[in-house]
């Protein structure tokens, strides 16, 4: 387990924030913590999504300052421990049971990934820390919420995020633009599971001919690709209407260049995870245009704007658009409920997310039952852009671009 530190002002060593706090000292810094995969199948997506916001929001936060703590009466710089958790569940684990009892850190960040939020929110439940799961998606959410009422849930459910994408084919049918066929690829995993199970009953329930439904073995980013090239040769064989993959970044790019190789160019194309990413932007040019995926932003409010442009200034890559602004939200909203809050009080922190309203690059945020429930279920690439198209209601929402161009290769 790897670690580095870094601070925006200097920090004394064996200095315990929350220690001086209690006395009224004027603490050096706020330590905050965190697993994250810098390395193994994880890295990939962890690299694009979490820590970049991160990064971006520590050194914006220290740029002006710091977190303004009422009860010293000045502002106080982030000072951030960072592991390396190898995408690993035991690490992660032993990485934030490190930071708890060994660091003494303030707060604590999530690691990325499903299995890795799930495995860390008894930890920090149990140690009363405020746990902001942005990349967690899971049908338990509800009742973890219930069983860890610190943990706060950012992501829809897998099936909300099914049913979200069913009712947009739903929708294209209705106005007789496709047809009933559907075939559907998921990696074999937690998520990919998951998100598939929730899809076969919403499409069931909607009247939908699933003609194609395959899992995959998902291995990181080892992509078998002589296996993907044989499912997508099965699935064009069929020349189904729509084509839903819940994929994970390395498959996406994989079952979109097979799709392209094999001139696959069904009127419904719906990746998953790693659809919003800027490198499938990147690899694959104008043939993004009119792809699906999971997610989507608000690319034309101010607030999206402005983020973005920090973003590519700050960190030199575009952000991931589905969860990395959402990401930045939680963190927004950690800062303004510590400021509230006025000191290192973590149990009034978590009251104050429970119960409060934040404003964010996302918009105005209050939590239902520790849940975020405006989340945009399916996202497409227009003129370059992922923009959010479901739910339709939602204030930006583009109407979905149709019929898919046709691959350019």
């Amino acid at each position: 387990m790897r670690s580095s530190k870094f601070i925006a002002a200097a920090a004394f060593a064996g200095m315990m924030v929350s220690g001086l706090a209690a006395h009224g000292q004027a603490p050096n810094s706020i330590r905050i913590g965190y697993p994250i995969s810098l390395t193994g199948p994880n890295a990939p997506g962890a690299k694009i999504t979490t820590l970049p916001n991160y990064r971006l929001w520590v050194k914006e936060v220290n740029a002006g300052g710091g977190i303004m703590l009422a009860s010293v009466g000045k502002r106080v710089p982030i000072e951030v421990i960072e592991y390396d958790d190898l995408s690993n569940v035991d690490t992660a684990v032993a990485a934030i049971e490190r930071l708890i009892t060994q660091d003494k850190v303030d707060f604590v960040l999530p690691p990325y990934g499903t299995g890795l939020n799930l495995a860390v929110g008894p930890v920090l439940h149990s140690a009363g820390y405020p746990d902001l799961a942005v990349t967690a998606m899971s049908d338990r959410a509800p009742e973890l919420a219930k069983l860890w009422p610190n943990s706060f849930w950012f992501n829809s459910t897998a099936t909300d995020t099914a049913v979200g994408m069913v009712e947009t084919i739903a929708k294209l049918r209705s106005e007789g633009k496709i047809g009933n066929t559907v075939a559907m690829l998921s990696a074999a995993d937690q998520l990919g599971i998951g998100l598939a199970k929730a899809a076969r009953r919403a499409l069931k329930k909607s009247g939908f001919e699933l003609v194609y439904d395959r899992a995959y073995t998902h291995d990181g980013s080892n992509v078998d690709l002589e296996n993907m090239r044989t499912l997508m040769t099965e699935v064009k064989q069929l020349n189904p209407d729509s084509f839903i993959a819940f994929s994970y970044p390395s498959d996406t790019v994989a079952v979109t260049d097979q799709a392209r190789a094999l001139s696959f160019n069904p009127k419904v194309f719906y990746t998953a995870i790693g659809t919003a990413f800027p490198f499938y932007k990147k690899h694959f040019g104008p043939d993004i245009e009119g792809v699906m995926g999971l997610g989507g932003w608000n690319a034309d409010s101010p607030e999206s704007k402005a983020y973005f442009k920090r973003h590519v200034e700050l960190m030199g890559q575009e952000p991931d658009r589905k969860a990395g602004p959402v990401i930045y939200a939680s963190l927004q909203m950690l800062q303004q409920a510590i400021e509230r809050v006025g000191k290192i009080d973590r149990a009034a922190v978590i009251k104050e997310l429970q119960t409060g309203t934040f404003e964010t690059i996302i918009g105005q945020v209050k939590m239902e039952n520790n849940f975020y429930k405006a989340n945009w279920e399916v996202g497409q690439w227009q003129n370059g852009e992922f923009h959010g198209i479901a739910p339709a209601t939602r204030p930006g929402a583009r109407p979905i671009m149709f019929p898919k161009p046709p691959w350019h290769n």
